[in-house]
């Protein structure tokens, strides 16, 4: 049975910006979530939100009707041509250019702003360049009310490629129990893996309380709610449509539900299916 728990407070422990770090299994829709998460959090007009696409597959771009024409990757790949060709002058100089560069990269609309890490063109170690990219990124994020990161499945790589310290980790899983298993993974690797206050799970795609209570969910995971079958999602993602102009209703309520119960009240709080008991 999922036990679902009680908010707490809307902020970090320190103070800092909240950092909603998602991730799950291939097809859990990790993605849907994570745009969700970012329209629940813009509706509050006074709130500046970064949304940062460290998903290789890039399709958080689309769920939120955001166009990429530069990622991080890009600016890290062209500073390793120029450094190791020569052509770029003194490495220093190179370096220093790094933050206006990935400040370039950022696309804004509205109160969102977007960046998208991207896939590593060249393989290999380059720690001064990577760190200095994580740094950037770190205190951009602090300009921020709120950030939302859509990872891969592994964790491990958010410290890796884009900051080394969320507030709160979101585990997403479907029905499945392939997906249970890789959100409890998750969890264990964070761990070690990435500094975070605290850690959740959000089960999508349920058809109902009979469903819900057939899942092995494991007791160290803390489920803050599930998610229905929604057709207006399904839709967007057949049409590449956006979700920040989902309706009211179902599935968004069902996404605010849940922050709130995660310690993160948006505008417009609303109630997710909790499980009888």
């Amino acid at each position: 049975m999922c036990e679902v728990t009680t908010a707490l407070p809307s902020e970090s422990e320190d103070g800092r910006p909240v950092i909603v770090a998602v991730c799950g299994k291939g097809g859990a829709g990790k993605t849907s979530v994570s745009a969700a998460v970012v329209r629940a959090l813009l509706q509050d007009p006074a709130h500046r939100v970064l949304a940062i696409d460290a998903d290789p597959a890039a399709g958080l771009a689309s769920a939120l009707g955001v166009e990429v024409t530069r990622t991080v990757d890009d600016v890290r790949s062209d500073l390793i041509r120029q450094v190791e060709s020569g052509s770029g002058g003194d490495t220093k100089e190179m370096l220093s250019k790094l933050d206006y560069q990935v400040f370039e990269a950022i696309s804004e609309r509205g109160n969102l702003a977007f960046l998208a890490i991207g896939r590593p063109e060249k393989e290999g170690c380059y720690c001064q360049v990577n760190d200095l990219l994580r740094d950037i990124i770190a205190t951009l994020a602090e300009s921020f009310d709120a950030v939302v990161i859509d990872g891969e499945a592994g964790v491990e790589q958010i410290n890796r490629r884009v900051m080394e310290r969320v507030t709160h980790l979101l585990a997403v899983s479907d029905a499945s129990a392939r997906g249970i298993t890789v959100a409890k993974a998750i969890r264990d690797v964070a761990q070690s893996a990435v500094r975070y206050e605290r850690a959740g799970l959000v089960l999508n795609r349920i058809r109902g309380e009979e469903e819900l209570s057939k899942l092995p969910i494991p007791e160290e995971l803390e489920c803050l709610g599930w998610l229905p079958e929604d057709e207006a999602v399904r839709k967007a993602g057949l049409e590449g449509g956006c979700l920040l102009d989902l309706p009211e209703g179902g599935f968004v309520d069902a996404v605010s539900g849940c922050l709130s119960r995660f310690g993160i009240h948006t505008a417009t709080p609303a109630v997710a299916p909790e499980p009888t008991s």
